[in-house]
């Protein structure tokens, strides 16, 4: 008989540790506990993927009646309501939360709304003042957006506060140019937000293959965004309408006080940027970066490291320094990924309660930015490829036909790396509508290990936009 309150306490309850919680109980047979101090289904669920994906949807039904006119429809676009979005929205993250709950509950998990911290290598303390121990813990609390050290960096907003807006800014600004700033911007421009976006480095989208980029870049600009690169916040303040705004001059900061309150403000924000210029905007939100949720959880006090940013540094079958604390997902900042962190939780399963030690494979993941249009990647950019061996580049940039027929000015992007020894497709990038799903079928084919001969044998699909994934038979360039 276990001398624990549970064979495993689970802390957090976000897809990697709902998944874990219900496998180790409902499958492995294990006492399971999880707490969760926020909404079930965490970031992807409440605050990310899921409700961000909706707004992408949402974004791009302007652009849908403005091309169907070219297609013969008299169609009318009377505006986007947000509250009736939102509405709509709310409800249904309700529902989702809902259904983890019941997954929970139907796997025989016993779950507590409280925040969790580690009392030692087995005893788990809730915020309620219940104290818990467990053969095993896993720490699966994500990570959540950070604020630059700017002052008065809390007047904006972070990537969680858009889905809690009561109404959608006339103008923002996004600082940042990665996925999430890049996904919001284009989600914004499309429901009618003007909207400006700042980073400081030379393209957007970093770690991102180069010609994927650029064109990402280009559409977004086509689409509106007044997009500046190289270019960062120097000063944020509160606009008052009766001063000199200094538009487009270097003009010395503002000098009244600021708020104390740290909720983000609702009146307009005075910006100047590293180019000297000043500009006004109903918003500010800063996508610049998240840190993993290690913080006040007793982790260091009872042994567990913690690496760069607070990650929780675990071995390849997600175990901790401490041999009875595992964590998974972003809270460890390997591959921040949803689908990664259940993969994660599975292996941990396996490796715990069915004795068969499983590493989790986090090479050549697919994923997909949800720009307009998207890009969807797995495997190698042509910048990393070239820089290991000797590779052949398969590119083609057009204008499909869906678009090219309602004279519209967006290209997409098919391109393949292959080696030149082993001819196997190192990399796939496609900037496309719809490349999320596109790439997920070619991902298989990648981690198969598929040649270029193999993409070749395949017969097209036509007419498709797709379908240059398999008539490329030229190399464009080599390196």
């Amino acid at each position: 008989m276990s001398t624990f309150d549970y064979d495993l306490f689970v802390i957090g309850g976000g897809s990697g540790g709902v998944r874990a919680a219900r496998v180790a109980a409902g499958e492995a047979g294990a006492k399971v506990a999880l707490a969760e101090e926020d909404r079930y289904g965490g970031t992807c669920v409440i605050r990310g993927c899921v409700p961000k994906k909706l707004m992408v949807f949402a974004s791009g039904y302007g652009g849908m009646v403005e091309e169907a006119t070219h297609y013969g429809w008299d169609m009318l676009n009377r505006g986007f309501d947000w509250q009736t979005f939102s509405g709509h929205l709310n409800k249904e993250l309700d529902r989702l939360e809902g259904v983890y709950r019941k997954l929970l509950a139907g796997s025989g998990v016993t779950t507590y709304d409280a925040r969790a911290r580690l009392k030692d290598p087995h005893t788990v303390e809730l915020s309620t003042g219940e104290t818990f121990t467990a053969k095993h813990i896993l720490v699966a609390t994500g990570g959540r957006p950070v604020r630059p050290d700017l002052p008065n960096a809390h007047l904006g907003i972070v990537s969680d506060d858009i889905f809690r807006l009561e109404q959608l800014p006339k103008s923002i600004l996004i600082i940042g140019g990665g996925y999430i700033a890049c996904e919001f911007a284009c989600i914004l421009a499309g429901l009618g937000v003007e909207v400006t976006q700042y980073y400081r480095g030379a393209q957007i989208l970093r770690g991102f293959d180069d010609e994927a980029r650029g064109l990402i870049a280009e559409s977004m600009r086509e689409l509106g965004v007044d997009l500046h690169t190289g270019t960062n916040i120097v000063e944020m303040d509160c606009y008052r309408g009766d001063e000199d705004d200094g538009m487009d001059a270097p003009v010395e900061a503002t000098q009244y006080a600021m708020p104390v309150s740290d909720a983000p403000q609702e009146g307009p924000l005075k910006v100047k940027s590293t180019n000297g210029k000043i500009k006004v905007f109903d918003q500010v939100l800063f996508a610049t970066g998240r840190r993993p949720n290690s913080d006040d959880m007793g982790l260091e006090e009872v042994g567990v490291t913690l690496g760069r940013g607070g990650a929780v540094e675990v071995d390849e079958y997600s175990q901790t320094k401490v041999p009875s604390i595992y964590a998974i997902g972003d809270v460890t900042d390997r591959v921040n990924l949803t689908p990664v962190a259940i993969r994660e939780g599975m292996a941990f399963v396996e490796t715990v309660f069915n004795g068969n030690p499983t590493k989790v494979d986090h090479d050549l993941i697919p994923s997909a930015v949800f720009t307009q249009p998207e890009l969807g990647t797995v495997g190698l950019t042509e910048e990393q490829a070239r820089d290991r061996e000797p590779i052949e580049v398969y590119c083609a940039s057009f204008r499909p036909m869906q678009s090219a027929f309602a004279d519209k000015p967006g290209r997409v992007l098919m391109k393949l790396i292959v080696s030149q020894e082993s001819r196997k497709v190192l990399g796939c990038h496609i900037v496309a509508p719809g490349a999320g799903e596109m790439i997920q079928l070619a991902g298989i084919a990648i981690k198969m290990g598929a040649t270029k001969e193999d993409f070749d044998r395949t017969v097209a699909v036509h007419p498709t936009m797709s379908e240059e994934i398999v008539t490329m038979r030229k190399p464009t360039r080599t390196a």
